[in-house]
């Protein structure tokens, strides 16, 4: 089982203690049935069993309470070194790859996978306890009696065939609600994100439901309870062969076998004392079947993923001393970016055939105001994205001063760009900008930014964030200019603000940006700030029609 083999994988060591212990409690178990069968004769009533009984009820306290312990703590340790796990391996991963996958499928691995191996891993130290009791037991068993064992052992391996080919039904039919939750995600996603498009048409929003989302709740659902379904009816049946052999132990058996009485009344008491274990162990089998699942969906996604970067693999490499290749170093006081014949090429969603773009030839300098312009479509934010180092170049290069970006130094790289993307997100708290002064030059920003009436910073923590898109974005913008590095990128930054904001930020912010010596990229429609730019460069089609040098020459 997957999850059987990702806890022993994670901490073997543990396991094995808890499960030595566990065993210990269950040889105990065992051990208070032959007291407690012995006690049942008069004759064997005696102190000194009595101090056994007593020891022994003390033995499986603690030997039990220790295992759940060590499995609880090892359990709920694994869950969050595999959600923050799961959480580098997106942040490590390309972004084209994560946008491929689509935010469903990640927020479905991040919740609902992790919550269901969570619930499993609570029940595995009782599986490993009960496992150990019911073993405890059939070790007293067969010193009664070996053919009682063997009568026993025949049943449970009967018992364990039969229901390990309706597991498999059971484990189909969970998969398939998995594979139906990605799409519940999604269509719940469309109803936050396309609230007030929902709302405005009600035909629209009747069609949704009726055709996408009752449909996957529906199959869900059918999914689900099949998979439950074949579960209960495969315990009962597992419970129904025990009770066969409680029934053999008392009516059939010993007209066979010449067994003493004491030995019918210990297999009968053994058999009634093993079932609250089993009956435990078997109604924990569902949710270890859905971890089972949930695992192996997260597993899956981690090798979608890529499991580490070459630039994180490096780093290993060098935290442990061995041998890795040179890396040059970046300057931040860099004189020259190229963009060399870049391309790029990816597949639309919901068309036919693939946007190309490039071949792209640029260079930047140090203290450089440049617009980009063009339509929808024509690759003005890839070319962005290529840029900053978020996607890499299917064919070309890109040099800072001469050296070469690459998967050995392109994070190192990214780190010379602020960038405030079209589709930015607000972080409530200034990550990574904790410094001494920060709150005052914060609400430095704040006043000029024309929010001092809006929004307060306290501790790196913005006050609020319900404000309207454009103070939200002045907000960001106010996050990059904290950040204050030598390259700027602003994705239509002044398209959700008012005419007189749209002013400050062209004739004010930008100028200022430039007289401080940092390079800025400013995606951009309004024409009529064209003049403040150093050039401006068109793209129409993935390529760069025109270029323009010189303030004012798109006036």
């Amino acid at each position: 089982m997957s999850l059987i083999r990702f806890l022993y994988r994670n901490s073997w060591r543990l396991v094995m203690l808890s499960m030595f212990a566990g065993l210990i409690s269950g040889l105990a178990s065992a051990g208070i049935i032959a007291l407690i069968n012995s006690g049942l004769e008069e004759s064997q009533r005696t102190v000194a069993l009595g101090l056994s009984f007593l020891g022994g009820v003390v033995l499986v306290v603690v030997t039990k309470a220790f295992s759940e312990v060590v499995l609880t703590r090892l359990g709920q340790d694994i869950i969050a070194r595999l959600r923050l796990h799961l959480s580098e391996q997106i942040l490590r991963a390309p972004l084209r790859h994560v946008q491929e996958l689509g935010r469903h499928r990640l927020l479905a691995a991040l919740n609902e996978d992790t919550d269901v191996i969570a619930q499993a891993y609570v029940q595995i130290p009782l599986i490993c306890v009960n496992g150990a009791t019911v073993v405890g037991c059939l070790a007293y068993l067969g010193w009664l009696s070996w053919s009682m064992l063997a009568i026993v052992l025949s049943f449970m391996v009967f018992g364990a065939l039969s229901f390990q080919a309706q597991e498999q039904r059971a484990l189909l039919s969970f998969k398939q609600a998995r594979e139906t939750n990605d799409a519940l995600f999604r269509h719940f996603q469309s109803i936050l994100e396309g609230i007030k498009e929902l709302k405005l048409h009600r035909e629209r929003r009747q069609a949704f439901l009726a055709t996408a989302l009752r449909p996957t709740v529906t199959a869900y659902k059918r999914d689900f309870v099949k998979g439950m379904t074949v579960y209960a009816i495969a315990t009962n049946w597992g419970m129904f062969l025990f009770y066969v052999v409680i029934g053999l132990a008392l009516f059939i058996v010993p007209e066979w076998l010449a067994l003493t009485p004491q030995a019918i009344a210990g297999s009968t008491l053994v058999l009634l004392y093993m079932m609250g274990p089993f009956a435990q162990i078997v109604e924990t089998l569902p949710a270890v079947g859905r971890a089972d699942v949930a695992l192996e969906k997260v597993e899956a996604l981690g090798l979608s993923l890529k499991t580490a970067s070459l630039q994180d693999q490096i780093e290993r490499r060098d935290h442990k001393g061995a041998k890795v290749p040179r890396r040059p170093i970046l300057n931040v006081t860099w004189k020259r970016l190229e963009v060399v014949g870049v391309t790029h090429r990816y597949y639309r969603e919901q068309e036919e055939g693939s946007f190309h773009l490039g071949p792209i030839d640029l260079s930047f300098s140090p203290g450089e105001l440049v617009f980009l312009v063009g339509g929808n479509g024509s690759g003005k934010t890839t070319l962005a994205l290529l840029l900053l180092g978020l996607y890499a170049p299917e064919s070309g290069t890109i040099r800072l001063d001469d050296v070469p970006i690459d998967e050995i130094n392109r994070e190192s790289y990214r780190q010379l760009f602020s960038a405030v993307f079209s589709d930015y997100h607000l972080f409530d708290v200034l990550f990574g900008l904790q410094q001494d002064g920060l709150d005052a030059r914060a609400s430095e920003y704040v006043d000029r930014l024309q929010l001092r009436e809006k929004v307060r910073i306290r501790d790196g923590e913005f006050s609020t964030q319900a404000l309207s898109q454009g103070q939200r974005k002045r907000l960001a913008l106010l996050t990059a200019y904290l950040e204050d590095r030598p390259f700027y990128v602003f994705d239509e930054w002044a398209a959700d603000q008012d005419p007189v904001f749209r002013r400050v930020f062209y004739e004010e912010l930008l100028p200022e940006l430039k007289a401080r010596g940092k390079t800025a990229l400013v995606i951009t429609h309004d024409d009529q700030y064209f003049s403040i730019a150093d050039r401006c460069l068109r793209m129409d089609l993935g390529k760069i029609t025109t270029v323009t040098e010189g303030v004012g020459a798109f006036r």
